[in-house]
């Protein structure tokens, strides 16, 4: 990867400071454990793709939202050798930021999920988006709002309210996938 591990350590801490908040302080509202936060801000870890989007809606920030910040202000333009990309280190997943800016309403986000790979989002990280899910290759089983979805290439899904949601590859194959988001 690049140091976008770097950039997030540097940026939760940026977050953290700017509203006056402590561990504890972050903690309380992220519910995210205190040692775990101080290890992510010294860069010692790196976090899960759940704690990060805990973290952002603290800040009351989408994953994308925060993870943008640690890479800096984008152009119009998102040249594929200046997407962000980051690794989840507990599913394996790897995500490519492919279009976000703050003045626009959507962004695209590319997800290679590996075979066996599993990530819960709590139902806060869809609180101010709506989204949709477009599998472009092998098989995404979701389960959103209690409901299970098994999900093909050439597949889409659009989110209901917002509720817990599973992404799973439940194959022994790698599966990719688009997600669409815009702020609602």
């Amino acid at each position: 990867m690049d140091d976008t591990g770097a950039r997030i350590a540097q940026r939760v801490r940026l977050e953290r400071d700017a509203r006056g908040w402590s561990l504890a302080d972050l903690a309380a509202r992220s519910g995210v454990a205190k040692a775990t936060i101080s290890k992510i801000e010294r860069d010692e870890t790196s976090p899960t793709a759940t704690i990060l989007v805990r973290l952002a809606g603290a800040f009351d920030l989408t994953l994308a939202g925060l993870l943008l910040r640690a890479e800096g202000a984008a152009g119009r333009l998102s040249r594929a050798a200046d997407q962000p990309l980051w690794r989840d280190p507990d599913s394996g997943y790897l995500r490519r930021q492919l279009f976000l800016r703050p003045d626009h309403p959507v962004e695209l986000v590319a997800v290679e999920m590996p075979a066996g790979g599993r990530v819960v989002m709590p139902a806060s990280s869809y609180a101010h988006i709506r989204q949709v899910v477009w599998v472009r290759a092998g098989e995404l089983t979701l389960t959103e709002g209690g409901q299970t979805q098994r999900l093909g290439p050439g597949d889409a899904l659009g989110f209901g309210p917002p509720s817990d949601a599973v992404f799973a590859n439940e194959t022994t194959a790698p599966c990719a996938y688009v997600v669409a988001l815009a702020r609602s």
